[in-house]
């Protein structure tokens, strides 16, 4: 019983660290977008 605890709170482990993983790498999406956005806006009213 304890081996299968052990399997599966590895599992679980790995699991979460693969979707955190995704959530760093959509949040840096996310803020490069908004950088270019404010950049692109900045940049149109200073024409």
């Amino acid at each position: 019983m304890s081996q299968k605890n052990k399997i599966r709170q590895a599992r679980r482990a790995e699991r979460e660290e693969k979707q955190a993983k995704q959530v760093i790498t959509w949040i840096f999406v996310v803020l490069v977008v908004f950088a270019l956005a404010f950049l692109g806006v900045f940049m149109v009213q200073g024409m």
